[in-house]
C-alpha cells in the first residue's frame, strides 16, 4: 500500500468544507425564491349578510326619527300648519293622556246652594238583620236632631242596631251632598222610622224530640233630612 499524501482527505469521508458550502448555497436559493415570488394574497372572510328588521322594529325607527325631526324643528321655531297635518297621529295612551291633561280643563263644579225648605233628602236601608222593636230603640234617639249631633248620639250608643242606622245617616248626608249640592251643616232630620220587613223562620231541637221555632226578624229603615229652617 502506498502512503497516503498529506493534505488529501481520506477515502470514504465527506468533505466538510464542500458539504456546508452546498448547503450555503441551497439556503440563498430558497431566500432569492421567496422574494422573487410575489406574496400570494390571503382570501377576505365573506362578510355575513346583514339580518332584516322586523317591521315593528323599522316603524319604531321611523317614529323615533320623525319624533327627533319634530323636536329639531320645534327647536328652531313655530311648525308650519302643513306640517302638523302631514305628523302621523299618536295613539300612545301615555301621549293621549299628556294631550288631555294639557289641553282640556275639568268642568268646574256647581257651586253650593242654600237649602230649600220644601226639599226632603231620603235614604233607604231594606233587610237589615235587626228586630224594628230594637233598631226603633236607637232611632229614636236621633229623630228632630242635627246631623253632626246625630252622628255623635250613634256613635256612642252601645247597641248592635246603631253601626247600620250611622251607615243609613251617612248615605243620606251623602245624597244630599252629591245630589242636591247641599251642606250637611245646614240639615236636620225630619222623619227616622222603621217598618218590619219579612222573618225567617228557623227551628231549635228541644227535649223530647220537641223542637220550638226561632223567628229572625228584619228591618226597613228610613231617614229623610229636611233643612234646619
Amino acid at each position: 500500500m502506498s502512503p497516503e499524501t498529506p493534505g488529501t482527505p481520506a477515502e470514504g469521508k465527506p468533505d466538510e468544507a464542500k458539504a456546508e458550502q452546498d448547503a450555503a448555497e441551497a439556503k440563498a436559493e430558497v431566500a432569492e425564491s421567496e422574494a422573487a415570488a410575489p406574496a400570494e394574497e390571503k382570501p377576505k372572510p365573506k362578510r355575513k349578510p346583514r339580518a332584516k328588521k322586523p317591521k315593528a322594529e323599522e316603524a319604531k325607527d321611523e317614529a323615533a326619527a320623525e319624533e327627533a325631526e319634530a323636536e329639531a324643528a320645534e327647536a328652531d321655531g313655530e311648525p308650519e300648519p302643513e306640517d302638523e297635518a302631514a305628523k302621523p297621529k299618536t295613539t300612545s295612551r301615555r301621549r293621549r293622556g299628556g294631550a288631555a291633561a294639557a289641553g282640556a280643563t275639568r268642568p268646574a263644579r256647581k257651586p253650593r246652594r242654600d237649602a230649600d225648605p220644601d226639599l226632603t233628602v231620603r235614604a233607604r236601608a231594606k233587610y237589615v238583620r235587626h228586630a224594628p222593636r230594637k233598631a226603633r230603640l236607637v232611632i229614636d234617639h236621633i229623630r228632630g236632631k242635627d246631623v253632626d249631633q246625630a252622628r255623635a248620639i250613634l256613635m256612642h250608643t252601645p247597641r248592635a242596631a246603631s253601626r247600620d242606622v250611622l251607615k243609613l245617616l251617612d248615605s243620606a248626608i251623602a245624597n244630599a251632598e252629591n245630589n242636591h249640592d247641599l251642606v250637611a251643616d245646614d240639615l236636620k232630620i225630619g222623619k227616622a222610622y222603621v217598618d218590619e220587613g219579612p222573618t225567617l223562620k228557623r227551628y231549635r231541637p228541644r227535649a223530647l224530640g220537641r223542637a220550638t221555632r226561632i223567628r229572625k226578624r228584619t228591618s226597613h229603615m228610613t231617614i229623610e233630612l229636611v233643612s234646619k229652617g
